[in-house]
């Protein structure tokens, strides 16, 4: 008979993750942060063309016609409906769905530890980042540097104002096929193949400000030239977190939504419906704040020096 029904990891593990996990509460609480839950199901999804949505179908006993429902890639978009309506600083860990993704560090569902802090920035946020390391035992602060400055140190070009012609070549040395890419594929994959597997090899790093054609849901600062505040989190060449000081401007947030189906049409993908409870949100005033996104099963895994997800979940995506 099959062993294969066994849990993945083992019960040190599971022991392990338990514990990740009551010290992220412990944390939490500490600090005020309200522990929330928002829908798996949603009748919108993310736009991001970088990502895509798991789709299932509703049969409603009292309509004969049925509704196509996202499976969350993430529980921004209720967590961030919750804030609008005066929730004050939240949290939650819950289980996200994203397709097209299995390998050493992906699964197609993982679990997320997403927060929220009113009247932070980015930089702030970052702070409290390195506080909730410090609690589960890694060391604590990370380095951190901008995103242009270990971008440059990388590749010898400046992200911000390198040329569309400039980024392909490099691309294209690294292996990337074709050059019919916007600058964000490019600079993505450019940093995943140089960048990013020298990033937080000794301690945790933190890359802060992003090109503008990354900013996502982030603010937009007006420098010269103008950045995203944006950060990741890197521990051992692996992204961990992704965290904003969010956009708040339900116009802009719109018009980004709106360029983000543009995207996904030009690269073959069908165009996603807007969540417009999130912009009706937006439009009753989401308070100043800063949000992040932090894979546990990733966090788990490089605590406990395993290699691949597939060590550190009770069940892997083949277990299902």
């Amino acid at each position: 008979m099959s062993d294969s029904w066994q849990p993945a990891a083992s019960l040190v593990v599971l022991k392990q993750r338990a514990s990740l996990w009551a010290k992220v509460r412990e944390f939490m609480a500490g600090r005020g942060i309200l522990e929330v839950e928002t829908p798996v199901l949603s009748h919108a999804g993310t736009t991001d063309p970088n990502l895509d949505s798991f789709t299932t179908t509703f049969k409603s006993p009292v309509s004969t016609i049925p509704e196509s429902l996202y499976l969350h890639t993430s529980p921004e978009f209720g967590m961030k409906r919750l804030l609008a309506a005066g929730s004050g600083s939240i949290y939650q860990i819950c289980h996200v769905f994203r397709n097209e993704e299995l390998g050493r560090h992906h699964q197609p569902e993982f679990t997320m530890l997403e927060w929220y802090r009113i009247h932070f920035d980015h930089h702030k946020l970052m702070d409290e980042l390195d506080d909730l390391l410090l609690l589960i035992g890694l060391s604590s602060p990370s380095v951190r540097h901008s995103y242009a400055f270990v971008f440059e140190k990388a590749t010898g070009i400046d992200p911000h104002r390198a040329s569309l012609t400039q980024l392909q070549d490099m691309a294209i040395k690294l292996g990337l096929q074709g050059k019919d890419h916007s600058r964000s594929i490019l600079l993505d994959f450019i940093f995943s193949a140089r960048v990013m597997p020298g990033l937080g090899q000794q301690q945790p790093e933190l890359i802060y400000d992003f090109p503008v054609c990354q900013a996502a849901l982030a603010r937009i600062r007006t420098d010269d030239p103008p950045v995203a505040e944006r950060f990741e989190l890197f521990i051992k060449g692996i992204e961990i977190a992704n965290g904003f000081h969010e956009l708040t401007d339900a116009n802009e947030q719109q018009e980004r939504f709106e360029a983000d189906n543009r995207l996904r049409m030009a690269m073959n993908k069908p165009p996603v419906c807007m969540d417009k409870n999130l912009l009706a949100a937006l439009q009753q005033g989401l308070p100043a704040c800063a949000g992040v996104a932090l894979g546990m099963d990733r966090l788990l895994m490089v605590i406990v020096g395993h290699d691949t997800l597939d060590q550190v979940v009770n069940f892997t995506f083949n277990q299902a």
